[in-house]
């Protein structure tokens, strides 16, 4: 078999891999719905989603440890992650491959030429790098003492890991790559020192932009697997519907087609996974090169060059993706192979990133962050209609973790989690808050699914005790994501004088957060002129009635000279059927006037005992803006969003 067909079986495998671990991120108790399949593999095998909270948290999240064994693989035999394994690499390797196919060799060898914006993507991953290590230093240098020597050594080897993988690499000469290193951190060590920067030193994880995992489960969950559910309407057969998936899609779409212009482009030129595995293949063991033996200078190993690594010549080591695809072309006399390094024909190890355009990506990336919140918006001016799923840990935090990779999203059942919006921030953008106006219901007070399945912890994956408040959390209280307002100026016992209970009927809570209070109010238009009682039939003259309007069993009236009144059970046009038949001896005489009352129960929400899960807000009757809305006010994870006193909980 040749290894061109294996690389192409093994890319088969994993992209239908990947495609039935998102299609099995469903709540359900089949064999092909969420019954312990590990839906987020992928991403767990992802460095630089490892890297990337490493850097934020200073801790190393178990299930990523998978991500070693990518890096093990990448350190052996070069980018085989890329080649072999990598879903949306496999999907461009395809779309590059219909591109070009039928076409000349030189035009092939014309698109696969190297390019300089391949450089692009090591200052991508120096960009986000830079934003997630903003006060990664600054935990060593000001310690406190309550910091554990285990968070401390964490630190300590994602500054050394971070310094090595990007200075040393990225600088050919060690001397200078040490030289650089220890400047930059004796600025960093001085301005700690003399300068309060705690405020100005903040790290976010913004990997899930354009790291290529989180990107491709992105763009499944939330657009692809969505449109196919609205057509086969086997996964979810009321359909899937995300807010602001427009720009998801687009950004999907368009990163396909551009393999119809520059063969894997977005590998080749934008990847910042790509290039931190090409940073960490520059000292891989065995790769593509050349034996040795006579080469006739065909070129015909340039012609299929997934990567552009210019097999022909002195290869580029780093841009290697393993495609394979120069070993098929070569002629029988096999002067390229698959080898220990280095290669006979000689190596490129520099990456065309400057030390100007180094420093200069690093402070931008490093300052982005505290640019961004400058706003406030994760401070005092945070928004209320931010609100996270149940277990999301505090903001600045979240941000710190959170992957953008839609994975909550998915497997939420009643698809209440949608994709946040710029309206947040840039930070915040595909991260997931709740919109209790789509989907079926709003956050289910027995579903735990979105903690369980977010890989990197920025939802905790809760036990149903620790949400719902009881067993072993009964003291704590169950977990609230927010809490609801009555707007009185569009609710409809409020504002209209409507009879209307259906979100205190939908609160799940027991008991209930939302409590009526009752009034009773004269209908408007409801004196009516009585002329004839026929038992519990009472028919008026005057204005026509609607059939039905006061049928609901919250009208009543009350006849002259009684003091009870009698519920309405039903009306014509011309007459009122009352509950029980007038008592008295004579009748009021025809032309005496009645009066119409409605008896109101208008909702108010206890603080005490919302938990802000929406199933309000969902059901409430008025289309649009609902009369019941929630926001994050009062929410577990920020005790300064309180607005109960201690204890009143």
């Amino acid at each position: 078999m040749k290894i061109t067909t294996a690389r192409r079986l093994t890319q088969i495998f994993f992209f239908t891999l990947f495609v039935w671990l998102c299609l099995a991120a469903t709540v359900g108790p089949l064999w092909w719905q969420w019954r312990g399949w590990p839906i987020a593999w992928f991403l767990q095998l992802d460095p630089l989603v490892a890297l990337g909270t490493v850097l934020t948290t200073h801790s190393f999240h178990p299930s990523l440890a998978w991500a070693l064994v990518t890096i093990g693989l990448t350190i052996l035999f070069g980018r085989v992650f890329c080649g072999f394994v990598c879903p949306f690499g496999a999907l461009h390797q395809f779309v590059s491959w219909l591109g070009r196919l039928g076409g000349r060799p030189k035009d092939k060898m014309a698109a696969n030429t190297y390019r300089p914006a391949q450089v692009i993507k090591y200052y991508v991953l120096l960009a986000l790098l830079a934003a997630a290590a903003g006060n990664l230093l600054l935990t060593l240098v000001r310690a406190s003492r309550d910091s554990t020597w285990i968070a401390l050594v964490v630190a300590a080897v994602a500054v050394l890991a971070l310094f090595w993988l990007t200075l040393r690499k990225v600088i050919a000469s060690f001397r200078r790559a040490v030289l650089f290193g220890a400047l930059l951190v004796l600025v960093w060590f001085g301005a700690a020192a003399l300068l309060s920067v705690e405020r100005l030193t903040l790290a976010t994880l913004q990997i899930g932009w354009l790291d290529p995992i989180p990107l491709v489960y992105r763009s499944f969950n939330l657009v692809v697997l969505p449109a196919t559910d609205l057509a086969v309407e086997k996964w979810f057969p009321s359909g899937r519907f995300y807010t602001g998936v427009g720009l998801i899609g687009a950004l999907f779409v368009a990163l396909v087609l551009l393999n119809l212009v520059v063969p894997r482009f977005f590998c080749r030129i934008l990847c910042p996974l790509g290039a931190l595995l090409g940073v960490i293949g520059r000292g891989t063991l065995w790769s593509i090169g050349k034996t040795g033996a006579k080469c006739t200078e065909c070129a015909l190993c340039d012609v299929d060059c997934e990567g552009a690594c210019n097999p022909m010549g002195p290869i580029r080591v780093s841009e290697c993706l393993m495609c394979m695809n120069c070993l098929d072309n070569c002629p029988s006399v096999r002067p390229i192979a698959y080898l220990p390094r280095p290669s006979s024909g000689g190596e490129i190890s520099a990456s065309g990133v400057t030390r100007r355009g180094f420093v200069a990506t690093l402070i931008a990336g490093a300052a982005a962050v505290p640019l961004a919140r400058l706003d406030g918006s994760t401070k005092s001016d945070w928004s209320p209609s931010l609100i996270r799923p149940p277990g999301s840990v505090a903001e600045e935090e979240f941000l710190a973790r959170c992957l953008k990779c839609g994975e909550c999203m998915r497997v939420c059942p009643t698809n209440v989690l949608q994709p946040s919006g710029f309206a947040h921030g840039w930070e915040s953008v595909w991260t997931p808050v709740l919109n209790n106006r789509i989907g079926t219901s709003g956050c289910q007070l027995n579903c735990i699914a979105c903690g369980h399945a977010c890989p990197t912890a920025a939802i905790r994956p809760l036990t149903l005790d620790e949400k719902q408040g009881a067993g072993d959390f009964t003291e704590h209280g169950p977990v609230r994501i927010g809490l609801a307002y009555v707007d009185r100026g569009r609710c409809l016992p409020w504002a209209m004088e409507r009879p209307c209970i259906v979100c205190e009927e939908n609160c799940p809570v027991t008991p209930k957060a939302i409590y009526v209070s009752e009034i009773e109010s004269t209908v408007r238009d409801g004196t009516f002129a009585i002329a004839s009682i026929d038992g519990a039939t009472v028919r008026v003259s005057g204005t026509p009635l609607t059939p039905g309007r006061f049928a609901s069993g919250d009208y009543t009236c009350k006849l002259p000279d009684e003091t009870r009144s009698r519920r309405i059970v039903a009306n014509t046009a011309d007459s009122l059927t009352l509950d029980t038949a007038p008592t008295a001896e004579e009748p009021p005489p025809p032309g005496a006037l009645l009066e119409v009352q409605v008896r109101l129960q208008r909702p108010v929400i206890d603080p005490a005992r919302c938990i802000g899960c929406g199933v309000c807000e969902h059901e409430c009757p008025m289309t649009g803006l609902r009369a019941i809305r929630v926001t994050a006010d009062n929410e577990t994870r920020s005790a300064n969003r309180s607005i109960l006193l201690k204890g009143s909980r």
